[in-house]
């Protein structure tokens, strides 16, 4: 017998060889229709796996990530299916699930595969899934894993990397591939699928390899959740910030400046520097000091602070001096820069905390197919801070950093959010630096503040940084989807490699504790985000014009320039539209320019010193006169920003 615990604390026993299906249906025949996938004492089964071991289980449906990650791992083995139907030479190499879907890298040799062969994979697919097959995992030896993909380099690859004995395949109906495991009970359970996408990709990432066609899909048990899926993409093609930067003339890239660095124009210039100058205020209550440090650094700066070891191959190339041996970077990161100005003096523990604050520009090398607008550059700014304070200090000050960026949200309507806290790989030691002592002192410290603040959190293992545990606010957007925007982080070891200490009131030296944190996360990211959450509507506060003057004719521009002045004159930004176009024509490009009020002026206007107010959107405010137009606007814009208040 087994003994299997739920999420609940209870308790049940069941013979040896029963599966998670079978106990999903000792407790409910509703729910073992809806399982998915399940987890045994941590580790993603099979939901049709016979158990021989007690322990903790968990039951995944399609409202958990769980179990959209099993569906879409299977979907992505159906697609592969599929796939091979029509082309049987076609190599696969992998096909992992994805936030959303799934995709295959696949070697399609001299064929061509492109959208004109969607509709026939999408149909091959559903005939597939009718047949209601079985995911069966089996365990292979090495050579017989060797043997059955001799005509396949791309798995031959993976294989000679894994360790005999722990290779497994997944066979379902004439399908059998590579495979670790985490499916569903059998492809019955797809009842819509959609192609969404062909693009090249090179094999592992590495621009020297072959280039391969990554195929991308998305599965439902449900065509209704497809359709629905289906109209928030065409509403997220509309909300694209690349499409709107252009359209609202924010931002631009220049193949001549390079790829992956964008261009701030005046709108988007005038967006962002709002955003600085919010955060900073904030920040100057909550006891932050500013810095600036260069946009290069010295080698060795990055090889004492171990980013060199581990990320220097993301890093751009060195530059080099006619000094021999002297090598510079492109800044990757500002950490080590703020460790520097730590030690610019001897510090004592009354100086603690000690924040330091910079919205410092770095530079990292991404490959050209991972480019993408402002959320995938090579050059992009940081709202960094970094905090050196007392171990006694740590959790206090974390938490006051969790005030900080929940502030942030608020003032910007990121309503929906969850902080994932993010901890070691158990697993993969060899990924991370330090001591296990400062390690488990640093997750602890971030588990406890978390829970003191309330959040709603995730436990995820493997997703800390190399030096230290982190907690990541993961933001919904008005269309549903999850962005990873600010973190925070803890870190024992930067101060001991850099040899940190302050003088303690025992008058002894002691290392300071050192906390990363950037509440936006990049400045690019976050205006990427935000101008997709919003659509290009941004709050009032926020848009780069927040009035726009209308004259109905060229007579009347004087007195549009009168009303800007006065507007201007009260920090509202007011621009005038002084074209020879009708004002019906006006009233539409305004609209699109996404400005929050439009003011038209025409005789009666000027006879009476008033306005006529519309809003963006259609609403029409009718005539008042500036004084009450602008008590309006200002009251509008103070009750959108919250005050922030240190704790």
């Amino acid at each position: 017998m087994i003994e299997i615990t739920f999420p609940d604390g209870k308790k049940r026993t069941y013979e040896d060889g029963t599966t998670a299906l079978q106990i999903a249906e000792s407790i409910s025949n509703q729910l073992a229709k809806n399982v998915l996938s399940a987890e045994l004492n941590g580790k993603i089964i099979e939901a049709n796996q016979p158990l021989y071991e007690s322990g903790s289980l968990r039951l995944f449906t399609w409202d958990s990530d769980e179990g959209k990650r099993a569906f879409w791992h299977s979907s992505a083995h159906l697609m592969a299916q599929a796939i091979l139907d029509y082309y049987p030479n076609a190599k696969l190499t992998i096909g992992p699930p994805i936030e959303n879907g799934f995709y295959y890298d696949i070697d399609f040799g001299d064929d061509v595969f492109g959208e004109a062969d969607f509709e026939k994979i999408e149909k091959q697919m559903l005939k597939r899934a009718q047949e209601k097959a079985e995911f069966k995992m089996r365990n292979v030896s090495k050579q017989e894993a060797l043997e059955f993909y001799k005509d396949n380099p791309y798995k031959t690859e993976l294989i000679q990397n894994l360790e005999d004995g722990t290779i497994t395949f997944c066979d379902h109906s004439t399908f059998t591939d590579l495979c670790r495991g985490g499916h569903i009970p059998n492809t019955g359970f797809i009842k819509a699928v959609k192609i969404l996408n062909a693009a090249g990709a090179y094999w592992r990432g590495d621009e020297k390899n072959k280039q391969l066609t990554r195929v991308y899909g998305i599965s439902f048990p449900k065509q209704s959740m497809l359709d629905e899926y289906l109209q928030r993409l065409e509403e997220a093609k509309k909300r694209d910030h690349r499409r709107l930067g252009a359209e609202l003339e924010l931002f631009a890239f220049s193949q001549r400046v390079g790829k992956g660095l964008p261009l701030w124009l005046p709108k988007g210039t005038a967006l962002r520097e709002r955003l600085v100058k919010f955060l900073q205020e904030a920040q100057k209550k909550a006891g932050y000091q500013q810095v600036i440090t260069p946009h290069i650094g010295h080698k060795d700066l990055y090889v004492c602070s171990g980013h060199y070891a581990k990320y220097g191959k993301d890093s751009f190339q060195p530059i080099t001096t006619p000094e021999e041996g002297e090598e510079f970077l492109l800044k990757p990161m500002n950490c080590p820069h703020h460790c520097e100005i730590y030690r610019v003096k001897p510090r004592s523990y009354k100086e603690l905390p000690l924040r330091l604050a910079e919205f410092g520009t770095v530079y990292r090398y991404e490959q050209s197919g991972e480019l993408h607008g402002l959320t995938r550059v090579r050059g992009f700014t940081q709202d960094d801070a970094h905090i050196f304070c007392t171990p006694d200090q740590l959790k206090d000050e974390f938490k006051k950093v969790i005030d900080l960026v929940l502030y942030i949200f608020k003032a910007l309507d990121f309503n929906e959010y969850k902080a994932q806290v993010s901890l070691r790989d158990p697993n993969n030691p060899d990924k991370y630096i330090g001591s296990e002592e400062n390690w488990q002192k640093a997750e602890q410290a971030i588990i406890e503040a978390a829970a003191e603040k309330g959040l709603p959190t995730v436990v995820e293992y493997g997703e800390a940084a190399f030096y230290g545990p982190k907690l990541d606010f993961m933001v919904k957007d008005a269309l549903g989807r999850m962005w990873q925007l600010g973190t925070i982080q803890v870190d024992y070891n930067l101060p001991e490699r850099f040899e940190l200490e302050y003088k303690g009131a025992d008058n002894q030296m002691h290392r300071p504790v050192m906390i990363h944190r950037a509440p936006f996360g990049s400045m690019e990211r976050f205006v990427a985000v935000l101008l997709e959450h919003c659509g290009g509507n941004f709050p009032i506060w926020l848009a780069p014009d927040q009035v726009i003057i209308l004259p109905v004719s060229e007579k009347y521009h004087e007195y549009a320039l009168k009303v800007a002045e006065q507007l201007n004159h009260h920090d509202i930004r007011a621009i005038i539209d002084e074209r020879n176009e009708k004002v019906g024509r006006k009233i539409r490009d305004a609209e699109v320019s996404k400005i929050p009020y439009m003011i038209i002026v025409g005789e009666r206007e000027q006879e009476h010193n008033i306005l006529n107010v519309r809003k963006h959107g259609g609403e029409t405010l009718g005539e008042m006169n500036i004084p009450t137009f602008v008590e309006r606007l200002t009251n509008e814009i103070n009750n959108l920003i919250p005050q922030f208040t240190n704790p």
